[in-house]
């Protein structure tokens, strides 16, 4: 037996992803829904009058569960049948011998591969979803403690108007929150049974009547439904979507293009904010949690690098990345199905999930704990505050009669020479004291133009009423729920 060092193990399992997420997209998760989904079949048929007994549905009821064995049973039948639903209908068919001649009766396998991915994506898409809340709320949290915290603004990433150190969380915090309103504005149909290339003809047989037909669509989603909600995993407001007007063999492959291009827009956004972390890191104005004896540099013991933000900003690129895929393959779907779709799905899909759901650990992680290192906040702010206030000075002295034109003309040549004094000579910023000699500017109070606050416009009343009116309607509506989430740092 290969030992598990000695093979590949993927790092978004190993190192990034929650145990949860990880369930989700599990082997033998997946096939457990395989398993209700052709009790919920059967139940269906028997519903509509198909010589089924209760004795065959009760024993498929007792084999639920995919045990150890029945993993390596199914996994012996793939390597002869080469058919992974069919080694597993054989499986199943040797744990409920009565019930083996129904099972999978008038299916093709998508009928039960696509109804169950679906069902993966869409609680994947709620985790997701309450995950991306929870930063929201937690970033949130940093937005109100530092509302009224003047901080430098920047544009081109150079020094711009001040804004506050709360306006630019509570900034991050609605861009995240914009990227998953999206994903929640729509709801994932069920693919239903529809056959080989999407007519049920199977089914239209079997039945008899296109009336019988629709009942069994019905009362098989109604049965998958209470399969579920029998273990708590879900809630019918979660579940019942209803199922796609027309398919081919395959749900269309173009509501993966959306949800993985919702993720790469989440991933998008986390990576700015990772990136915004990392770049004030720099600065020495912001730094993500370090733990007491976490390394930064094997070479440099004095490195405190942001490497959960690094990780964030990894992960998500990744993310980013996968989303071309859905593209491909959606386009590529010829006629009716082609098999190409397959291999590609089973990586690109629980990837990106795998992928953001460590990221948004990541990013909660870093938010709950994200220090704001106020004095030296200040200290930059007001290394470049002079040149800000050139604007309010020169408004002032055109109030009092001087030309405006001379004014600002005046107020460039200092600033430029200052700002050599700065950049070549490695001093002080001396603009204040150059302006208090210029005969332009004579009669202004120059230092009374060097408060903070009067250069942030409504930083202060924005963020109040993005706490307002985007965070107090999410807590509510989650009430203990977004705290019970927690967060699941993996380690490095």
């Amino acid at each position: 037996m290969t030992n598990a060092h000695d093979t590949y193990t993927s790092p978004l399992a190993a190192r990034n992803a929650s145990p949860e997420m990880c369930k989700i997209w599990s082997p033998r998760h997946k096939f457990m829904i395989w398993r209700r989904i052709w009790l919920a079949v059967a139940e269906a048929q028997q519903a509509c009058g198909l010589d089924i007994t209760d004795e065959q549905l009760d024993e498929m009821r007792a084999h639920l569960e995919v045990t150890d064995e029945d993993m390596e049973l199914a996994a012996k039948y793939e390597r002869e049948l080469r058919h992974d639903v069919m080694a597993h209908v054989h499986a199943f068919g040797d744990r409920c011998p009565s019930a083996r001649g129904i099972i999978h009766l008038g299916c093709t396998s998508q009928d039960v591969v696509c109804n169950a991915d679906l069902i993966a994506l869409m609680r994947s898409k709620g985790r997701i979803s309450r995950k991306l809340d929870l930063c929201v709320s937690v970033l949130a949290k940093v937005a109100a403690k530092y509302i009224s915290v003047p901080t430098l603004g920047f544009t081109h990433y150079q020094p711009a108007q001040p804004t506050t150190v709360g306006r630019r969380v509570a900034g991050w915090a609605y861009d995240l929150n914009v990227s998953g309103n999206k994903m929640d504005c729509y709801d994932i149909p069920y693919r239903g049974l529809r056959g080989a290339t999407g007519t049920q003809a199977s089914f239209l047989h079997l039945l008899g009547s296109q009336e019988k037909v629709d009942q069994l669509e019905v009362e098989f989603l109604r049965r998958l439904e209470s399969s579920y909600l029998d273990d708590g995993e879900w809630a019918p407001s979660d579940f019942w979507q209803g199922t796609f007007i027309l398919t081919g063999q395959t749900y269309p492959r173009v509501l993966d293009s959306h949800i993985l291009a919702d993720l790469a827009s989440m991933a998008s956004v986390l990576h700015k904010i990772a990136t915004d972390i990392r770049l004030l890191s720099n600065r020495k104005e912001i730094d993500e949690p370090f733990g007491k004896s976490q390394i930064g540099s094997s070479a440099m013991p004095y490195k405190r690098n942001p490497m959960k933000c690094e990780r964030i900003c990894g992960l998500t690129r990744f993310v980013m990345n996968l989303v071309g895929n859905a593209y491909d393959t959606a386009a590529t779907q010829w006629l009716e199905r082609t098999l190409d779709d397959s291999s590609n799905r089973r990586l690109s899909l629980p990837e990106s999930f795998l992928a953001l759901d460590g990221a948004l650990d990541l990013m909660h992680t870093v938010a709950d704990g994200l220090i704001v290192n106020e004095a030296m906040v200040r200290r930059n702010l007001m290394a470049e505050l002079p040149f800000m206030a050139t604007e309010n000075i020169m408004m002032e002295a055109v109030k009092m009669g001087r030309d405006r034109q001379d004014v600002h003309e005046a107020i460039r040549v200092h600033s430029m020479a200052a700002g050599q004094v700065v950049k070549q000579e490695g001093k002080d910023n001396d603009l204040l004291e150059r302006l208090k000699g210029e005969p332009l500017l004579e009669g202004i109070d120059i230092d009374s133009h060097l408060d903070p606050m009067s250069y942030i416009g409504r930083s202060v009343e924005q963020t109040e009423r993005f706490l307002k009116e985007v965070i107090e309607p999410m807590r509510s509506r989650y009430s203990d729920e977004l705290e019970s989430l927690g967060s699941a740092d993996r380690g490095v």
